[in-house]
């Protein structure tokens, strides 16, 4: 395939990896950036995104010719020296790898609730609220992506799945797996249950149920809800849970880590493929923000 080369760090062919400030990605220029040669393969294989162009060291375009194949036309591919690499974001921290992408339109956090219900008999999805860490987010996704959850739906105030570190922290999770923000926490836990959700507070307070005592099979939708470390979930978001569960841990400690709180719970909560699907349909990968 064809390779534009690039030798001049000002050259406007590269003007989107001119500056990688989040916020002028974002809300200027409506694109994010992803990085790196497991994210890419992730982004080129398995997601609904698409990138604009890419932008490859010589090492890494050695090794990535086969994915490479498959772009689209319309989507260039340019190759620098680690010199130029290196100026776009002050250091080598992006092993030579990035690929620019638009950002689509905000999915409707309802009706992917709905779309799932239409495809899975007991789906699993993840209801963050303040999660502000972009590391912790990226692990919620991973989790997510690998032990069962469908979707993740965002508070306003969360912060962007699409956040370069967070997709790196994801291993590409908020690349595959849908996401939606919700303007109001409270009107959409109480759509998701109106909807049949049952709403899983993830709470290590001594009077919330064991999470070791629930089995998976006997439950049907669940909207997993989880909150910031330190104060956790709100006083409104409990107030509007179904149900209070706790992970079993040694004495002495009160917490873990968000991210890792959420894969123990999906994990527990995990219905084997085969025991959801409804009519042999799967449910499909997409992200939006």
């Amino acid at each position: 395939m064809q390779f534009d080369r690039i030798g001049d760090f000002e050259d406007p062919r590269i003007g989107d990896y001119q500056n990688l400030k989040e916020v002028r990605l974002a809300v200027d220029r409506r694109r994010f950036m992803v990085e790196g040669r497991v994210n890419l393969r992730v982004l080129l294989e398995h997601s609904t995104f698409a990138p604009d162009s890419i932008l490859l060291s010589d090492r890494a375009r050695a090794t990535m010719e086969e994915e490479l194949v498959s772009l689209a036309p319309t989507c260039p591919v340019y190759v620098a020296n680690q010199a130029v690499l290196d100026r776009i974001v002050g250091f080598p921290i992006h092993r030579g790898c990035l690929a620019a992408c638009r950002r689509p339109e905000g999915l409707d956090p309802m009706a992917l609730a709905r779309d799932l219900l239409e495809v899975e008999a007991a789906p699993r999805i993840v209801v963050v609220e303040n999660i502000t860490n972009h590391d912790n987010m990226g692990g919620i996704f991973r989790n997510a992506m690998g032990l069962g959850g469908r979707a993740v739906l965002l508070c306003p105030r969360s912060v962007d799945p699409l956040y370069r570190k967070a997709i790196r922290t994801s291993m590409g999770g908020s690349l595959v797996l849908p996401f939606a923000r919700t303007a109001d926490l409270a009107q959409l836990l109480d759509a998701l249950r109106k909807l049949g959700f049952e709403i899983l507070a993830l709470d290590p307070a001594p009077e919330s149920v064991d999470l070791d005592g629930l089995v998976a099979r006997e439950i049907g939708p669940v909207a997993l809800l989880l909150g910031t470390e330190g104060p956790g979930l709100s006083e409104m978001a409990l107030a509007l849970a179904d149900r209070r569960v706790r992970i079993a841990m040694e004495s002495g400690v009160d917490s873990l880590n968000v991210s890792v709180a959420a894969g123990i719970a999906l994990h527990r909560l995990r219905v084997q493929d085969s025991d959801t699907k409804k009519s042999g349909l799967s449910v499909g990968c997409a992200g939006s923000e």
